[in-house]
């Protein structure tokens, strides 16, 4: 079992399903409500505990319901707490999520919270798992402090970095040196690079500004079309499954923990993209986060009955 060590949020989910976004100004009917668990850091080490990940999350809650509630989900889901701190000065972390009924598409909104406390003390507390971890997974909804913190004990162990910087944040340059893998969407890497990310065209051009920029290999989720990668061995578009979505959300989390455990394991890169594709596409096949991604069997299925590899 592998060991990913994963610097990053936990949020309470409040997902509202409707027939479409609200216009500016426009009050609507909802078709119903749901309240979840998420956050780009605790969907991702979900992923990749449920993908067989040894995980050790590095985050922080409120001393509130919510923050209970999420460490207790933890604990059932049998994933260590030991560095989840309680924060005593700010609530727990919330994302409102709009997810339309008819495309699966969401438009979110996060409030950091407790997330925004994690300090680099917290992150240097949990050093002895950098030590012998395999992998290191950050995202961008806690303090950057506490992410660049994590970056730097990866480095001094020499583990690989897989970065996903979302949601966008005015980043530091020395962020993307020496990033293994960095893993935006077609969104987020317009905001990088300032190129519209359209065609694979458009996906070369912009990972090669990242490239200069610092990272090693790019990997642009690219939702129904797929993942383009690009990087030391070469590049390609890796198609992903023709399941039908009815709720995107956590689809790149997904994606993120199910390939640093693929990547972990010592599977090629390309077979690492198609697996995390299988992750990420069962869960979009199904309402809310955390509570959408599928166990390491369902994916496994997937990838060989869709891409014709058993692993």
């Amino acid at each position: 079992m592998k060991k990913i060590v994963v610097v990053g949020s936990l949020n309470s989910d409040i997902t509202v399903y409707a027939s479409h976004f609200p216009a500016p100004g426009e009050t609507m009917i909802g078709d119903k409500t749901c309240f979840g668990y998420g956050g780009k850091g605790s969907n991702q080490a979900i992923a990749a505990h449920r993908c067989g990940g040894d995980v050790r999350l590095i985050s922080r809650v409120g001393s509130d319901m919510l923050g209970k509630d999420l460490l207790d989900y933890y604990k059932k889901e049998g994933i260590s707490t030991e560095y989840i701190g309680i924060s005593e000065t700010a609530a727990t972390g919330c994302a409102i999520i709009e997810v339309s009924a008819e495309t699966g598409n969401n438009t979110i909104i996060v409030a950091k919270g407790a997330n925004e406390e994690l300090s680099a003390a917290d992150v240097r507390a949990a050093e002895k798992e950098f030590e012998d971890c395999d992998i290191f997974l950050t995202q961008l909804e806690t303090s950057m402090e506490s992410i660049m913190e994590g970056k730097r004990l990866a480095q001094k162990y020499g583990k690989p970095i897989v970065f996903n910087p979302a949601p966008y944040a005015e980043l530091p340059v020395e962020m993307f040196e020496g990033i293994d893998f960095i893993t935006p969407n077609e969104t987020e890497c317009e905001y990088y690079t300032g190129i519209p990310v359209n065609s694979p065209e458009d996906a070369s051009r912009a990972a090669d500004k990242l490239m200069e920029m610092g990272v090693k290999n790019v990997i642009i989720t690219l939702g129904k079309r797929g993942a383009y990668f690009k990087g030391e061995l070469g590049e390609w578009l890796v198609p992903t499954t023709d399941l039908k979505p009815i709720d995107t959300t956590g689809a790149g989390d997904s994606f993120n923990g199910a390939f640093c455990v693929a990547y972990a394991e010592g599977m090629d890169i390309e077979t690492a993209i198609k697996f995390a594709n299988s992750v990420s596409s069962i869960s979009v096949t199904r309402q809310g986060a955390a509570t959408s991604i599928p166990t390491r069997k369902e994916s496994e299925e997937l990838l060989k009955s869709y891409y014709g590899i058993e692993i």
